[in-house]
């Protein structure tokens, strides 16, 4: 499974208690997955602004397995804001997605609801998987695998 930013960050964001705690129990569960996450990840938790969530939050991905942006991904995330999934002005999230595809994960963790996990964007990237005879992902939020 691939856990994007949004999924580790929501561990801290007590602006959205239930969340937060679906995201707490997720966590509790996450053991019986491989996960990964990207060099994407990792840069976006780098440039996050206050030192004391951004060194809990890599606390909490010291032990994933981290999944490199290469030309391949570069190139289906393009392909993914040409075809809508992901508005060009996003583009990290469509790298997000790209890279879930190609390193064949299971499933896309988010709460992203405005750029992922959203049906146009599931529609769209499973119509990019099919014509390009990849591995389907199945796009979800931690709360729908408890």
């Amino acid at each position: 499974m691939y856990l994007d930013t949004s999924v580790i960050s929501a561990l801290f964001d007590d602006r959205n208690p239930e969340r937060q705690a679906l995201t707490e129990e997720f966590f509790s569960r996450i053991d019986i997955y491989d996960v990964y996450i990207s060099e994407l990840t990792i840069a976006e938790i780098e440039s996050t602004p206050d030192q004391s969530l951004k060194n809990k939050m890599k606390q909490v991905i010291k032990d994933f397995s981290v999944l490199e942006i290469n030309e391949s991904v570069e190139e289906l995330a393009k392909e993914c804001v040409n075809y809508g999934a992901v508005p060009e002005s996003y583009q990290e999230d469509a790298y997000h997605i790209a890279v879930a595809i190609l390193n064949e994960m299971d499933y896309l963790i988010s709460w992203n609801f405005r750029h992922i996990v959203r049906r146009i964007t599931k529609d769209i990237v499973r119509m990019i998987s099919t014509l390009r005879n990849l591995k389907q992902v199945e796009i979800a939020t931690p709360g729908e695998l408890l």
